[in-house]
């Protein structure tokens, strides 16, 4: 009877061992149907059997989908509103904690998304700042609006006077990804747009494709505006220059850091003071690149090599492959030129910025901005006049539709250009009606349509 007995205990034994072994060694059907009933548990708000699942896909099919660890955060969420405030958040941490180990992509929105969360739910910033400083770490582009303000507001409120460099490194860093990541959007949304001018209609993928390019510009916009008003006082030229002057011999060979420095002084007009060139000369002789020739070619221009710097300019544009850098690069040029008083040339520039990059939105700016400049003296009339403020109000609303991320910024233009143009009276007189044509003289020398007030 005990042999019987041990007989039946060690077929138990052996069942439970080979089920045991089972569950350990899920094949890959095996997860996706549990991954499947996992799906419809959540979306069916079945919490508890969602939970019990979800920790089995983490225990033995943690890499089949990067979907276990954003629907876990549901979990989570729920277990919070439904009373276990302590398990929430830690089954959310846990599920992150996993998602950054099996999934390492994307990890600025990550860290970012981390932070809110636990932020909402009453976590202090000394405990989980460092999960911004890793968002940061990662890929401040992908970090929200909110948390990207809030690590650079933390960042410059502590060192703005002990270490003002890591100020402008941690501005500069934040600003070159926005630029990266606003480029491959900006290509993405011009070839879309050019399909829709075309007479083409999207389709449901393109059409998400755009509005997912729009939305992503338009959030860069906010963040970049929002920043540049954050450092704007910071970065005066009495600060640059004798930070960059203390630093200068350290870095003659750095080539970001002297492109940053002569970026710098160049956008806040700190130009005048000697230490530009000296800056913009080491540049060019640290790296000879597009940007890099383009500062120099300004400084060879001032000293009076005028063939010398044209040279040098057709050098830097000639030297640069990537569209978006290229359009960016043109419009500075653009801008150079309308600086000096060069309208006509500036615009071709600013064109030729489009041809790269049909949604440089600050190309567009640029031309109706020397449009509205020029009203007073490209017209013999009032109503002449007015309407060069149709021209350029046209190119600001093409700017604000083909850019998102300068909406803000073109509706000032637009606001501004639209008060401007002619009356309904002024076009009576003239006998001329909102739609016909008109034709602008001077150097614009463009047709548009009559639009009235």
């Amino acid at each position: 009877m005990k042999k019987i007995t041990y007989i039946i205990a060690g077929l138990f034994l052996v069942m439970g061992s080979a089920k045991v072994s089972a569950q350990m060694e899920m094949t890959k059907q095996d997860c996706t149907i549990e991954y499947n009933l996992y799906k419809g548990d959540v979306q069916g708000k079945n919490f508890a059997e969602a939970k019990k699942r979800l920790d089995n896909l983490m225990s033995n099919c943690p890499t089949l989908s990067v979907n276990i660890y954003k629907l876990g955060a549901d979990i989570a969420e729920n277990m919070i509103e439904t009373g276990d405030k302590a398990g929430g958040i830690a089954l959310f941490n846990k599920v992150y904690e996993q998602r950054v180990e099996k999934f390492p992509k994307g990890l600025g929105k990550v860290y970012s998304d981390w932070y809110s969360f636990l932020n909402e739910h009453g976590s202090s910033d000394s405990e989980i700042f460092h999960l911004l400083e890793k968002g940061y770490e990662a890929d401040p582009s992908g970090m929200s609006a909110k948390n990207i303000y809030k690590y650079f507001d933390v960042t410059l409120e502590k060192n703005k006077n002990s270490n003002p460099q890591l100020v402008l490194d941690t501005y500069d860093n934040i600003n070159d990804a926005l630029e990266t990541k606003s480029g491959v959007y900006q290509q993405r949304l011009s070839s879309l747009l050019a399909k829709e001018e075309a007479g083409a209609t999207l389709g449901k993928r393109d059409a998400k494709s755009k509005r997912i390019a729009e939305g992503t510009l338009t959030n860069i916009g906010i963040i970049s505006g929002g920043l540049d008003q954050k450092i704007d006082a910071f970065l005066s030229c009495d600060r640059l220059i004798p930070l960059y002057r203390r630093d200068f011999e350290a870095n003659k060979s750095n080539a970001q850091w002297l492109k940053r420095s002569v970026s710098k002084m160049y956008h806040k007009e700190c130009t005048s003071d000697p230490l530009y060139e000296e800056l913009a000369e080491a540049y060019a002789n640290a790296e000879r690149t597009s940007s890099s020739l383009l500062f120099y070619a300004g400084i060879l221009e001032k000293r009076g090599k005028t063939a010398e710097a044209q040279k040098m300019v057709l050098e830097a544009t000639d030297l640069e492959t990537d569209p978006t850098k290229k359009s960016k690069l043109l419009l500075q040029l653009a801008q150079d030129l309308s600086k000096k008083g060069q309208r006509s040339e500036a615009r071709k520039r600013a064109n030729e910025a489009l041809q790269y990059n049909s949604s440089n939105g600050r190309a567009y700016l640029l031309i109706a901005s020397m449009y509205a400049s020029s009203a007073n003296s490209c017209g013999t009339n009032e109503f002449q006049k007015r309407m060069v403020y149709v021209a350029a109000l046209n190119k600001a609303r093409r700017a604000a539709s083909v850019d998102p991320s300068i909406s803000s910024i073109a509706q000032k233009y637009i606001n501004s250009y639209s008060s401007n143009i002619p009356t309904k009276q002024m076009g009576f007189a003239e006998g001329i009606k909102a739609g016909d044509s008109f034709r602008i003289g001077c150097w614009i020398g463009e047709t548009v349509t009559v639009q009235l007030n």
